[in-house]
């Protein structure tokens, strides 16, 4: 069997060229707008956070930038901790309370339907962290379809 003689990786090393940037860093022109729409559970992956991260991104390239939270999507909107409300269970518990905080804080808009919040997961308007603006489900496909005659960038976060 051939013996590998190379060391060991070591805290600090560089793995891959991170300061490489192949593409242009596009801004937004005056007046674009964003919308990233989830209708995802929180925490059954990375996408939810990861969107969440790519429109507190877009907010700060000058994108006007809302998230739409619909369907399972609201669970991300929703207060959490344990055992007291904010309070943070493991390293990570509450990131995406903390994102969509930050987001709002620095000008992004969060929505949440109130159907999904009331039907699908048995929530009040109270348990949303405050910020968010519950809609009518109605408004759901109208939010999409403003933004979408403004020639808005719309990424969709889907998962099952």
């Amino acid at each position: 069997m051939p013996a590998v003689n190379k060391p060991l990786h070591q805290k600090g090393d560089y793995l891959v060229d991170y300061e490489e940037k192949v593409f242009p860093d596009v801004k937004a022109e005056p007046g674009e707008k964003a919308l990233v729409t989830f209708h995802t559970v929180a925490f059954e992956g990375s996408i939810g956070f990861v969107n969440l991260l790519q429109a507190t991104r877009l907010q700060r390239k000058g994108f006007d930038t809302s998230v739409l939270l619909y369907g399972p999507g609201v669970t991300l909107g929703l207060q959490r901790g344990f055992p007291t409300l904010g309070d943070e269970a493991f390293p990570g518990h509450l990131n995406f309370n903390k994102q969509l905080v930050k987001f709002m804080e620095e000008g992004g808009k969060v929505y949440a339907c109130r159907f999904a919040l009331q039907a699908l997961y048995g929530h009040g308007e109270a348990s949303l962290i405050e910020g968010i603006r519950p809609i009518n489900p109605l408004d759901v496909l109208d939010l999409q379809l403003l933004h979408r005659k403004e020639n808005a960038l719309i990424i969709h976060t889907w998962t099952v």
